[in-house]
């Protein structure tokens, strides 16, 4: 787990930074979870997630982790914070944030971890009949300094996002959760290719991390078009359960 984008010193000195995720209780009822940083946690905070963690997830619920999973920079080094999270109950999947390095090929991943994981990269995975979609995202044209670089990024987050869409339309999805790791918008009248694309494909569920501290009350966190936004960073969110209706 990386920190936020903008989160200020106090909040980076003295609390966690956090990933999303998203679990189905059963393959039935969508839900989402926010996990702390699993390297450099507190340790009081770490046993808050496990707490939480193990109150509410069995082992037939499914996990999303939305990113920011491990400051390694390798695969080989990133053993350590990924069994933490495989010794809890739940199948997990995973998806890249904006600080995980160790990030490299599915093939190499699944190779290494994919007893314990699933991985979401330009593909959906179904639970039942609820399609589990996502990208990392990127920050927004809207955000200072975006610049021509942001923006070849963020073009290709868009495709592949529609990839993910795509995928969960072709298996005939009747629910569509999709996570990023950055939010996919800020002010309540924002529109952007995230945004645009969710409506497409009628997407009920968004959920996004990233943003932590006094920094959240900038954050869209509404119904808007259809669509139910919310950010679900652990520390918003008091590493307790936000559930999906």
């Amino acid at each position: 787990v990386g920190y936020g984008m903008g989160a200020n010193t106090a909040i980076l000195a003295h609390a966690p930074q956090a990933v999303s995720l998203i679990f189905s209780v059963s393959g039935i009822v969508p839900a989402a979870f926010v996990a702390v940083l699993l390297n450099i946690i507190l340790p009081k905070d770490k046993e808050k997630v496990k707490e939480n963690w193990l109150a509410t997830i069995t082992d037939e619920d499914t996990v999303i982790i939305c990113g920011d999973i491990s400051w390694a920079m390798q695969l080989r080094e990133v053993e350590e914070d990924l069994m933490w999270i495989a010794q809890l109950p739940g199948k997990k999947i995973l998806m890249r944030g904006n600080h995980d390095y160790w990030w490299t090929s599915l093939k190499k991943m699944e190779a290494t971890f994919g007893e314990h994981f699933r991985f979401l990269q330009n593909n959906c995975i179904m639970v039942g009949s609820t399609a589990i979609c996502g990208t990392r995202g990127w920050i927004l044209p809207s955000s200072d300094n975006f610049n021509e670089d942001d923006q070849k990024i963020y073009q290709r987050e868009a495709i592949r996002l529609e990839l993910s869409l795509q995928a969960a339309q072709a298996n005939n999805a009747e629910h569509i959760i999709v996570a990023f790791h950055y939010p996919p918008l800020f002010a309540p009248t924002e529109q952007t290719l995230f945004t645009d694309l969710m409506e497409k494909y009628k997407v009920k569920d968004c959920v996004y991390g990233h943003i932590h501290g006094e920094n959240h009350l900038a954050v869209f966190e509404e119904e808007r078009s259809g669509v139910q936004y919310k950010l679900v960073s652990c520390d918003t969110q008091g590493f307790k359960l936000y559930k999906i209706d």
